[in-house]
């Protein structure tokens, strides 16, 4: 039942309007955004909501000054906006050829029979179909078991505007068995179902308990209800009560003041791994962490000054909810504060290669048509 509000709530199953030719099609990440909508939010002394995934949403707020967070005003008052209609055009969906750095490249494929293949064809025209416009996946022409997603952390929650990847493979059982999936951790632990080694604990894997549905089944399961659970189950706005032994102190003082700190911490490493993301992309997806990070740049900006100033990770600017001054602020503050300024630079780095990509030659992701 959760699995089928998640299918509903991403809209799969719903059939897409936008023209996929050659395996391209217009990237939701830069559709209807207003080409002045980051001048438009430095102009009122706004920020954006830290939930509102770039959207160029803007809510109306005091303008707040904290001190330890100087850099980043400077930078966002420097910021003149992004040319959305510049963006390259990047599909949610293509084949490509170089599997070199994927996770189990060296891992034999197996013997491929004809029920097999075709199934993994089939994943592929569902992928192709169905995926929302936050996850992109890439598949190998010569290795058929093999695939790469990356997925747009929620809004709401404290991967909100982050890149997180994951590497799979379709063992010769599947779909009697379920995929194995392999997270890029950079060796940070950010969510309890997400290890450190890679490991993605999740019931639809067969990595965690479940009964029913929650569980793999070769006639009713796909991958595509894997990579919609990680961000939806998984990428949640209380991380913290995904721990079973947290369950039990939902909704109690304890439990959410626990869940609070760890929103924090989870936000850091998002931080962090966003910093590994721009810094060496995955093959195939290296146009879209530039772009995906030249538009959200102001919006993780803002957050991390909103979050400076007190609000609490993951909170809508119209909510106002404002911490604490306790230990744990104090600490995640002092965090924040040293990652924030390394964004900035990363980010100022991240603009210059998309004007460098502006003067080349579209960029060859070794594009196969998949029509």
């Amino acid at each position: 039942m959760v699995l089928k509000k998640l299918l509903q709530l991403f809209g799969v199953g719903k059939k897409k309007k936008d023209s996929k030719k050659k395996g391209k099609s217009v990237d939701p990440l830069w559709q209807g955004v207003a080409p002045q909508s980051t001048l438009n939010v430095l102009a009122s002394n706004s920020i954006l909501d830290p939930c509102s995934s770039g959207s160029g949403t803007v809510l109306s707020l005091q303008k707040h000054e904290p001190g330890c967070s100087s850099i980043i005003s400077t930078m966002i008052n420097t910021i003149h906006g992004s040319e959305n209609d510049d963006y390259k055009l990047y599909s949610q969906f293509d084949v490509v050829q170089d599997f070199s750095d994927h996770h189990y490249a060296k891992t034999s494929p197996g013997k491929a029979t004809k029920d097999w293949t075709k199934t993994i064809q089939n994943e592929w025209k569902l992928l192709q179909r169905d995926l929302p416009g936050s996850i992109y996946v890439r598949v190998y022409e010569d290795r058929i078991d093999l695939l790469r997603a990356a997925i747009v952390g929620p809004s709401g929650t404290p991967y909100h505007d982050g890149l997180f990847f994951f590497d799979v493979r379709f063992p010769p059982e599947y779909p009697r068995c379920p995929p194995k999936v392999h997270y890029h951790s950079g060796g940070l632990r950010l969510n309890p179902n997400l290890y450190e080694s890679g490991k993605v604990c999740l019931s639809l894997l067969n990595t965690w308990w479940g009964t029913g549905c929650e569980k793999w089944g070769k006639s009713n399961s796909t991958m595509l209800q894997v990579l919609i659970s990680i961000q939806g189950l998984v990428l949640n706005d209380k991380p913290y009560f995904n721990e079973p032994g947290n369950k039990s102190t939902v909704n109690t003082p304890l439990g959410e003041k626990h869940s609070v700190a760890y929103n924090q911490t989870a936000f850091v490493l998002s931080c962090k791994t966003m910093l590994y993301s721009l810094r060496k992309p995955p093959k195939h997806f290296e146009n879209l962490v530039v772009h995906h990070f030249l538009e959200r740049e102001p919006a993780i900006l803002n957050a991390c000054s909103a979050y400076l100033s007190g609000m609490v990770v993951g909170s809508s600017a119209s909510d106002g909810a404002k911490y604490a001054s306790d230990k744990w602020f104090v600490s995640f503050k002092k965090s924040l504060h040293a990652h924030a300024e390394l964004l900035v630079k990363e980010l100022a780095a991240n603009r210059t290669r998309a004007l460098e990509l502006k003067t080349d030659e579209p960029a060859a992701d070794e594009i196969v048509s998949t029509s």
